[in-house]
């Protein structure tokens, strides 16, 4: 397997990986609002995004930035939370243009304080790399195919819950973003920053 193929696997591995379930939870919480025949919308939110953690990312990988690690692992929870307490005070479907801009907006911008959470096992992962380019796009690929595929299955559930069970959208998108708003607090508490 050459070097490109293995950090892509790692990237796909590493959102895939329960025990980061923060990650899968934020994405989630994201595209709760959204039917699969949005399909179009989803990935430019996913890829908004990919775009910011991988900014982020980088540059903390290369070390041009340095942020305290509790405070990342802190804010990350945060953004969920706030996420979630969107969707339940604005629990209509991402129909109108404000829904998708600010959806888009979360992405990325909360994608930058993701992607400072991946930084350290990153760069533990890159080592002493001549070159941290190829390695960094090629983990930032995984990262993003495992994303689509935590939400293509997220998003048929959804489909089947309100398409064919017939859980009215409002409704799903409230008890969705309550519990992992539940989690998300539970998460604050455990990585408290002060």
């Amino acid at each position: 397997m050459n070097q490109f193929q293995l950090y892509f696997k790692l990237g796909v591995e590493h959102i895939l990986d329960l025990a980061g379930f923060d990650h899968i939870l934020f994405v989630i919480v994201l595209c709760v609002v959204y039917l699969l025949r949005d399909w179009k919308r989803i990935l430019i939110l996913v890829t908004a995004f990919t775009i910011g953690h991988s900014l982020t990312l980088a540059l903390a990988t290369l070390q041009v930035i340095k942020v305290n690690t509790d405070l990342v692992e802190f804010l990350i929870p945060v953004t969920i939370a706030i996420t979630c307490v969107t969707n339940i005070f604005k629990p209509k479907p991402a129909a109108g243009r404000s829904a998708i801009q600010l959806n888009y907006f979360y992405a990325l911008f909360f994608g930058l304080i993701h992607g400072l959470g991946f930084s350290n096992y990153l760069r533990s992962l890159l080592g002493r790399e001549a070159s941290i380019f190829q390695p960094l796009l090629a983990f930032n690929l995984g990262l993003e195919v495992g994303q689509l595929i935590i939400v293509g299955i997220f998003l048929l559930v959804a489909s089947l819950a309100v398409g064919i069970i017939g859980v009215k959208r409002k409704e799903w998108i409230l008890v969705v973003s309550s519990i992992i708003l539940g989690m998300a607090v539970m998460m604050m508490l455990e990585n408290k920053y002060w």
